[in-house]
């Protein structure tokens, strides 16, 4: 568990916003270590194949969104998948529109423990004391008003087999640093051996 590893992308929202230092900090603070962190200009198919989303879910993603024009009172113009493909599209675009800081987070539950401090994906419902709910105020009515994507700063994988799998899209292996971090002697070692000279 000490070497679990988490991705984290920080959006273009993060970086044209200037927010990539106060973001980088409150992870570092947690005591997790960095294995690899790069800034990239994402080409659509690696996009693709980081949201890796079938028609399934954009189905679902499209009820949704069929089910908020009706409460609106208005009628539906395409199908549930038609929705859905607009979404998936539209944080095709937007990930692709500008730089975004990839960077993999490692250590003792680190996938839970960032998923914590990021918070929801929508920023609007996300918990103070999180990066979305502290940093930026986008929510997802916003967003469909505009008919874009939902502007919340980073993604961060949800289990680590996600990670896994997305880390593998954005790093090859001789990019991933194997180190000691300080901190780990710290935070793991258990009779803090060797602290007093």
């Amino acid at each position: 568990m000490i070497k679990e590893r988490s991705l984290v992308i920080l959006k273009p929202d993060a970086v044209h916003r200037s927010l990539m230092g106060e973001i980088i900090q409150r992870i570092e603070r947690l005591g997790l270590k960095f294995a690899a962190i790069k800034m990239v200009v994402p080409t659509r198919e690696q996009v693709a194949a980081h949201y890796n989303k079938d028609d399934v879910w954009c189905e679902e993603k499209g009820n949704i969104t069929i089910k908020n024009i009706k409460e609106k009172g208005d009628k539906p113009e395409k199908s549930a998948l038609e929705y859905g493909r607009e979404i998936l599209e539209g944080n095709f675009s937007f990930m692709t529109a500008s730089p975004v800081v990839a960077m993999i987070i490692e250590g003792n539950q680190a996938v839970g423990i960032v998923k914590k401090i990021v918070g929801g994906t929508e920023p609007l419902t996300s918990d103070v004391g999180t990066i979305r709910g502290d940093l930026t105020v986008d929510s997802y009515a916003l967003a469909n008003i505009g008919n874009r994507a939902v502007r919340n700063l980073l993604h961060c994988s949800d289990v680590p087999e996600e990670a896994e799998r997305e880390i593998k899209i954005w790093f090859k292996d001789d990019e991933i640093i194997n180190y000691k971090h300080v901190n780990e002697k710290m935070l793991y070692d258990i009779n803090l051996d060797g602290i007093l000279e």
